[in-house]
């Protein structure tokens, strides 16, 4: 089975949230099957940093909604959304 590499842009509910903890508690949020490739920071708008975070998981049924739903369940998260998915060669 091929593997999916997916980009997901995770908002935090204020300015104020600490992004290291928040980093911290993506990292552990992401279910087994799916791995960690990398997270980058992207301001917003008025101090609003949003995270990016790559990782790769197995092109099958059920896709990135696990990792989309682990995720979204973390405190100081106002939003997930995949931005992107690429197939792996």
């Amino acid at each position: 089975m091929s593997e999916v590499v997916a980009t997901m842009k995770v908002m935090p509910e204020s300015v104020n949230v600490d992004l290291e903890t928040l980093k911290s508690d993506v990292q552990a949020a992401i279910p087994e099957g799916a791995e960690l490739h990398k997270i980058d920071e992207e301001p917003i708008a008025f101090g609003l940093v949003a995270l990016n975070v790559m990782f790769i998981i197995e092109d099958s049924e059920g896709g990135t909604e696990p990792t989309e739903e682990s995720v979204g369940k973390l405190s100081n998260v106002a939003s997930v959304e995949i931005t992107d998915t690429r197939r792996l060669l």
